[in-house]
């Protein structure tokens, strides 16, 4: 049996953690530079605020329902998802993190599924803070509809036999299935399936000639046919990006520099993180294509490094010499993207017999700039040409403390 662990409005829950004053309270997380909400706590969503809704737009309804309002702090949210998942992952070898707040695990011999399943939430729960909701089917696609009814029962839900799939599969609305995307979904609402219990009494034929293996594995899996595994490994990444809009329009290249040093600095320590280097490294400007009255570029180019690194110095001196080929004056730029592609694990790099140990030295003194940072805090050491006064960064207005990842942040108990 697959099971499918949910958080529950994963970044207000993580940010109502540390502010119990907060249980209760409409709570919001906004997007990059306090653009957007991209969070929203049950209360928030009583009260009307829509998912996506931009902050300048909603004001005047955050203060007539007093909503509390946060920065994104991913940091926090990062290190909160790691221990949830360390803590489900104590109930079975099998699991399979699936994004930041989602986990398929497996549970096989349980002879009261339900009472277990009650019990790892309950546990979840008192152990990290956060509520979860965990949905049990026999396929992966039908744990995702068992987790949909879990948050709407006590915190679990299972899929235990083919007369309760049938039964709740008869209502379920097709467009909120797992994988189904908008483009066949509107294909079968046009020819009156607007439920999965309809779509899974389709012939199989028509499926597979109209909705082509991936339909006909969806339509297997809601008839309790596992065609989605679980995956042991997880796979390589194939490329990897670090961007962020400016707080302010950006033409000066001097600020862009420091913008662009930044980003291929953050690069290069989640590459180490990975244990990957990068062989093709990628520039990008964007201006803000919403300004229409403003003239309108997205120069860009790819360069080959000499040699697999991830070093800081080597990225940052590469993301700099891709930039000035890339620059146009008279453009005001909203953000640059610094991009990784063919990615290849540090133990497969294979040496540069005209190096002479350069690569090796500024692969260390990264290292030591890393155990630098992690001791005293993010960004206490940094390359110069990042600049310390930044007018382009981003906008967090609402940013709650480094809770669990900072010695300086970490609550006083009197």
């Amino acid at each position: 049996m697959f099971a499918l662990a949910d958080c529950n409005n994963f970044y207000a829950s993580c940010e109502r953690l540390f502010r119990p004053e907060f249980k209760g309270v409409p709570v919001i997380v906004l997007s990059n530079n306090d653009g957007c909400v991209i969070a929203r706590s049950d209360e928030a969503k009583a009260v009307g605020i829509a998912m996506a809704a931009p902050y300048f737009m909603i004001r005047d309804l955050i203060r007539e329902h007093n909503v509390a309002v946060f920065s994104s702090q991913y940091t926090l949210y990062g290190d909160i998802s790691a221990r949830v998942m360390t803590n489900l992952a104590r109930f079975t070898p099998d699991v399979e993190v699936y994004s930041i707040d989602e986990c398929f695990l497996q549970f096989n011999g349980y002879t009261d599924l339900d009472a277990h399943v009650k019990m790892v939430r309950k546990s979840v729960v008192r152990n990290t803070g956060i509520p979860i909701s965990i949905g049990v089917a026999p396929t992966k696609t039908l744990a995702k509809v068992a987790n949909k009814l879990a948050k709407k029962a006590k915190g679990t839900f299972v899929l235990g036999t083919d007369e309760v799939i049938a039964e709740t599969l008869k209502t379920y609305p097709i467009g909120d299935v797992w994988g189904i995307g908008r483009q066949h979904a509107n294909k079968l609402l046009s020819i009156g399936v607007k439920t999965a219990g309809q779509f899974r009494a389709l012939p199989m034929n028509w499926v597979q000639t109209n909705m082509t293996i991936v339909g006909v594995r969806l339509w297997q899996e809601l008839w309790g046919n596992s065609c989605l595994p679980m995956k042991d490994v997880l796979t390589s990444r194939k490329g990897m990006t670090t961007s962020r809009s400016f707080s302010v329009l950006v033409g000066d290249i001097k600020l862009l520099q420091e913008a662009t040093v930044s980003y291929a600095t953050r690069l290069a320590y989640k590459l180490r993180t990975e244990k990957l280097c990068v062989t093709v490294l990628t520039v990008k400007l964007l201006t803000n294509r919403f300004k229409v009255d403003s003239p309108q570029a997205t120069p860009s180019i790819s360069m080959k490094m000499p040699q697999p690194v991830n070093n800081t110095f080597d990225l940052v001196n590469q993301a700099l010499v891709g930039l000035e080929k890339v620059y146009l004056e008279g453009y005001m730029y909203q953000k640059v993207e610094v991009t990784a592609t063919g990615l290849v694990p540090e133990s497969e790099v294979q040496l540069n017999i005209f190096d002479e140990g350069n690569v090796g030295k500024r692969d260390k003194l990264s290292k030591v700039v890393d155990s630098i940072n992690r001791h005293y805090g993010t960004g206490k050491l940094k390359m110069g040409t990042e600049g310390f006064d930044n007018v382009w960064s981003m906008k967090r207005g609402f940013l709650s403390p480094n809770y669990t990842t900072d010695w300086g942040d970490i609550i006083r108990v009197k």
